[in-house]
């Protein structure tokens, strides 16, 4: 298993910037595949980006495609999410899950598929 960390997260208004960073510790973060969700009160933990486990794929849900930046420093065994021109609407806990998946390219978006887990880091986005 590997654990992860987020971090990064705050306060910003609107059209702002935050880079959240996930930080792994445990078995090899190079070996998984990283995906970024997030979870507004009331409503599904829900996909935001994925990553494969060499960063030569990366996918993203169609809400914040063009706005954020999904990447992986491998060597630093930390992921991390560029989120620029934020807005009101994604206002959330966000979350970073792993999973093994060394020399797949699969990219999952879906919450079942990720079997680790960080404890999430709120972003707050001032209208």
């Amino acid at each position: 298993q590997v654990q992860l960390v987020e971090s990064g997260g705050g306060l910003v208004q609107a059209g702002g910037s935050l880079r959240l960073s996930c930080a792994a510790t445990g078995r090899a973060f190079s070996n998984y595949r990283m995906g970024w969700f997030r979870q507004a009160p009331g409503k599904e933990r829900e996909f935001v980006a994925g990553i494969t486990w060499s960063g030569s794929k990366t996918t993203y849900a169609g809400s914040v495609k063009g706005r954020f930046t999904i990447s992986r420093d491998n060597a630093k065994n930390t992921g991390y999410l560029q989120m620029n021109s934020l807005k009101p609407e994604d206002t959330a806990v966000y979350y970073c899950g792993a999973e093994f998946g060394r020399g797949s390219t699969h990219l999952p978006s879906t919450t079942d598929e990720y079997h680790n887990w960080g404890q999430g880091t709120q972003v707050t986005v001032s209208s």
